[in-house]
């Protein structure tokens, strides 16, 4: 009976793990999904990273404190060095004694033209740390 239990409880999990990692990278609201975190998409360069104060849908409140998304710093710089570990695993890979400029100039690159993308994904995560889903919000009428 112990073993049916654990075998339900692990895929309960995994499906919520796998539920909240979706949402993360969609950029919802992690208390009812379906709200938009940003009000306009990453590469609009002059409003990437303009938030919503709260989230159109259930009203959870976006900046839960002053300075609440300067941890997300630790995560972007995570993102950074896997994207720096990335660049320099398939150089490494696919060029042959490639000189450093490249993988200087590949991981410039590749930062610069990520860094929005990065920035949100980084603020999603953070915020999805803090803020659990909750089912009765989820059944919100005013999704964005």
């Amino acid at each position: 009976m112990l073993h049916i239990w654990l075998d339900y409880t692990c895929t309960f999990v995994s499906i919520e793990i796998a539920f909240m990692i979706k949402n993360i990278l969609q950029q919802q609201c992690p208390r009812c999904r379906k709200g938009k975190l940003f009000q306009s998409n990453a590469y609009n360069l002059k409003s990437f990273a303009v938030m919503h104060e709260h989230c159109p849908c259930c009203g959870q409140r976006y900046h839960l404190e002053p300075s609440f998304y300067y941890g997300a710093l630790y995560i972007s710089y995570g993102l950074q060095v896997a994207l720096f570990a990335t660049v320099s695993v398939g150089l490494y890979v696919l060029v042959d004694d490639a000189p450093l400029s490249w993988y200087l100039g590949g991981v410039t690159a590749l930062a610069l033209l990520l860094f929005p993308v990065i920035f949100r994904l980084s603020r999603s995560v953070w915020i999805h740390i803090f803020v659990k889903y909750d089912p009765e919000h989820a059944n919100c009428h005013n999704p964005s």
